[in-house]
């Protein structure tokens, strides 16, 4: 399984957890308006990191980013698997051919 398979799993496993014990754990508890907002937080350092020039910034933001994502995926209850066929069923496809089919 590749790392963000497992990190998919781990998330799942912590989303039930006791919230004193775990960060996965506090954000399911606050909400989904939480987690959006903290999706949201780690998408703008992740651009500010891109912008700055900082290669181990961008790569430590990114890294957030796509944790938060996870988490934000499995309290919707949607599989990274979906995503990557979601990605597979797009691959041939330009941005601008993808776009357009989308209406």
């Amino acid at each position: 399984m590749d790392s963000l398979g497992r990190l998919e799993s781990i998330i799942a496993r912590r989303r039930s957890a006791d919230p004193d014990d775990s960060y996965v754990a506090q954000l399911n508890v606050r909400g989904l308006p939480v987690m959006a907002r903290k999706l949201g937080e780690e998408a703008v350092e992740t651009v500010i990191a891109a912008l700055s020039g900082n290669r181990d910034e961008l790569t430590a933001e990114a890294a957030d980013l796509l944790f938060h994502l996870l988490v934000l995926l499995n309290a919707k209850d949607v599989p990274l698997g979906d995503v990557l066929a979601e990605l597979d069923r797009r691959e041939g496809l330009s941005g601008l051919e993808e776009k357009a089919a989308r209406g």
